[in-house]
Order: structure tokens, then C-alpha cells, then sequence
């Protein structure tokens, strides 16, 4: 059922700064725009590596989820790890039939696919995003 890990999320300040490290002293350049996703209170950036990405978000707009992390850890830190799943209701259905929390409705995410959080209890204390696994076209190989 569960896909590989896309991505870690850290929740950030100012993605501006937050770049500067990956750039400067691992010398990476694949990083994205940062783009704003108002529907779930954030801006993200992608820093792209070989075998997956680091997300990096920040608070956007009134009552982001990202500032009450921030309160309690003004520099940012780690907020979740995304896994991919081939089919987010049928993972929300498991994950639920197992007693796990799921916090949300399947929504879309930053990478344009649905998505769900579990609850961290369930997880030792970490925040887990379950994305479905993006679906390419034909044309999408160009």
C-alpha cells in the first residue's frame, strides 16, 4: 500500500533564507520558485535531489497550520514526511479501518495530487502526509 517517500517537510521562517544553506554549502541549484498554496495556509519551495525532495514552508495568510509549529519553534524544523500512495481513498479507508487518525479530507497538495495527514500520535510523534502518486499523460513526457 505505501508508496516510496517523496519528500520531508520543514517548516520555515522565510523560505528565502531557508535556500541559502542548501545553495551555499551543498551546492545545490534544482531548487523551485516558491509558490503560494492559500487553500492550506502556505508557500512552499521544493529543493529537488537525487532521490527525493525537501519541502520547504511557511506560513501564508491568517491561520496557517505552519505559525502555531513556528510558535513553538520560532527556526522551523521538521513538520512531516510524505509518502506516496497509488490511491488516497482507498489509504485514508485502510489507514482509518487500522485506528489511525486521518486529519483532513483528501485535498489537493503542493504537487497538484491529493492528499491526507494522519495524525502524529499514530507515528511516534511525526506528522505523516500520504500524497497519491501523481498520474502522467502522454503528453506529460515531452
Amino acid at each position: 500500500m505505501i508508496g516510496p517517500l517523496n519528500h520531508i517537510g520543514i517548516a520555515v521562517p522565510c523560505i528565502e533564507e531557508a535556500v541559502k544553506p542548501y545553495r551555499e554549502i551543498f551546492g545545490i541549484t534544482d531548487i523551485t520558485e516558491p509558490k503560494a498554496l492559500p487553500a492550506q495556509g502556505v508557500r512552499f519551495a521544493f529543493v529537488n535531489l537525487p532521490t527525493g525532495q525537501v519541502e520547504l514552508i511557511e506560513p501564508y495568510g491568517d491561520n496557517s497550520p505552519i505559525e502555531k509549529f513556528l510558535q513553538k519553534f520560532p527556526k522551523g524544523g521538521q513538520h512531516h514526511m510524505c509518502f506516496e500512495v497509488e490511491d488516497i481513498y482507498a489509504a485514508k479507508a485502510h489507514v482509518e479501518a487500522q485506528g489511525a487518525t486521518v486529519l483532513n479530507e483528501p485535498r489537493i497538495g503542493a504537487h497538484g495530487t491529493l492528499v491526507i495527514f494522519i495524525h502524529p500520535k499514530n507515528f511516534s510523534g511525526t506528522l505523516i502526509e500520504l500524497m497519491e502518486t501523481p498520474k502522467h499523460t502522454e503528453c506529460d513526457k515531452d
